[in-house]
Formats: C-alpha cells, sequence, structure tokens
C-alpha cells in the first residue's frame, strides 16, 4: 500500500486551464472541479484566452504546430499561483513537454519550466492541498471503480491521488478492473488512425469494468470517458462513468453556487 500523500499548503489563489476536451465536449466537469475548488476556500481565475495544450499534435509527430500552441500561452499564468488541470495527460503535457519543445530557445524554455513547475493535476491538489472535511459528505453506498488514463498514471500519479480520494469518501467501496493499468485505446489521434484497434482495446476495458459488478465508474479525463461510455452505449449497458470532479460534487452536496 502506498503512503499518504505528503500535505501542502492551501492557496488562496489557482488558475483553472480547462483543456479543449472539457472545453467542447464536457464543460460540466470544468464547472464542477471549479465549485469544489471554491467550495474549499480558493479563488479561481480562469484565463480566456487558454486553448489546447498542444498535445493532439505534439503526439502525432508535430512538435512546431504543438510549440506554437504553447507560446500562445506562456504569458496567460503570470501570477505564481498554482495550475489546476482537470486532466491529468494535459497536465503531463505541460508539465513534462511544454519545457522540452523550446529547447533551442533558453528564453523560452525557463518560461515554459515556470510555468510547468507550478501544474497539478485536479485530484492530486485536492488530496495534497485542498484538505477538503468529507465527513458531512453523501454516504450512500456505492461501488465504484477508477479508470486512469495511461498518460496521467505514466506522469502525474494521478491513480494513487484518485484512489487516496475516493476511499476517503463515505459510501464508497472502490473494486478494482482487471485491465486498470491498460489503456482505453483513446490516445487522442490514435483513436482516429487505428480505429479497430482502439475500438477492440476499449472493448477490453469495458469488460473488465463490467465484471466488477460496479455501478459506476470515474476518470480524471475526458477523452477517456468519452471513448468508454460511447463504448458503453453502443453495447446497450446502462453502466456510464464521470468526471471525479463530478462525483465529488455531487458526494459534496454543492448546489450551483460556490460555498461562501
Amino acid at each position: 500500500m502506498n503512503p499518504p500523500i505528503p500535505r501542502h499548503d492551501r492557496p488562496a489563489d489557482v488558475y483553472f486551464f480547462a483543456t479543449c476536451v472539457v472545453d467542447l465536449f464536457m464543460p460540466e466537469a470544468g464547472m464542477d472541479a471549479i465549485a469544489v475548488l471554491e467550495h474549499a476556500g480558493v479563488r479561481v481565475s480562469f484565463p480566456a484566452a487558454q486553448t489546447c495544450c498542444g498535445q493532439p499534435a505534439y503526439t502525432s509527430g508535430f512538435p512546431a504546430d504543438a510549440r506554437a500552441v504553447a507560446r500562445t500561452q506562456l504569458d496567460l499564468f503570470a501570477q505564481p499561483w498554482p495550475i489546476v488541470v482537470p486532466s491529468g495527460s494535459c497536465a503531463g503535457m505541460i508539465r513534462h513537454h511544454w519545457p522540452r519543445l523550446f529547447a533551442d530557445d533558453a528564453a523560452l524554455a525557463a518560461r515554459a519550466a515556470a510555468v510547468a513547475e507550478r501544474v497539478v493535476e485536479f485530484t492530486d491538489f485536492v488530496v495534497a492541498t485542498l484538505g477538503l472535511d468529507l465527513t458531512a459528505a453523501q454516504n450512500e453506498a456505492i461501488a465504484l471503480c477508477l479508470h486512469t488514463s495511461c498518460s496521467a498514471r505514466r506522469e502525474t500519479d494521478a491513480l494513487r491521488s484518485g484512489r487516496q480520494l475516493l476511499n476517503t469518501l463515505p459510501g464508497v467501496e472502490l473494486r478494482t478492473q482487471e485491465h486498470e493499468p491498460e489503456c482505453c485505446g483513446f490516445g487522442g489521434t490514435f483513436s482516429i488512425k487505428h480505429a479497430e484497434i482502439s475500438a477492440a482495446m476499449a472493448g477490453d476495458k469495458v469488460d473488465a469494468l463490467l465484471a466488477t459488478g460496479c455501478s459506476r465508474y470515474v476518470s480524471a479525463d475526458c477523452g477517456c470517458l468519452l471513448n468508454l461510455n460511447t463504448t458503453l452505449e453502443k453495447r446497450g449497458e446502462p453502466l456510464r462513468g464521470q468526471h471525479i470532479a463530478s462525483f465529488l460534487r455531487n458526494r459534496l452536496r454543492l448546489d450551483s453556487e460556490p460555498a461562501a
């Protein structure tokens, strides 16, 4: 068993980097994450000019395009606040790969590194920094599975923080799927370029989720949720997944207004 994640002091302010998938397909996940942050007494700043992290271009072999996307956003996070990202794959892209995009320009590389070192994945921030009181959380019994994207597992340790968060919530029975370490098959452009392989991988993952008998699964990566939920829908299965921020907001009984 992993030791508890070390606690950090809670900041008064954070930036929120929503990701393009949240913006275009699952905006409720972003709003729910912000509601949780504000409930904890943190002021959230959302730079309106933010766009994509550049990962689709980068992983498709177009680093110059990814660099152009990242370059336009280096000045958006001027204050020395944490940058909370509700996606492990996007957090990993900014944290580990933005500095590499500017390796041939010392000034830009330093600016990218200054941004990257403040990036934190949402569940990691909740567990290590927010210090939420979960004693009053909804305690209705639920059997739950966690899916953590492969990028999030490798680059942000989000599996560990996701497990710790869910195990702390009253009433949650966390079940482990047989194919937990495996990719769901989304992989951004991978699912387009290799549709048959992607579909087979998603099928294996769905089989593993269903075999646990869980009534719901959660993830901190919306791309995976879109892929797996679509597979479940095509099969006619009632099981669905939701972003872990949405699940947490519901368990905390947060209404549409942030807490004072």
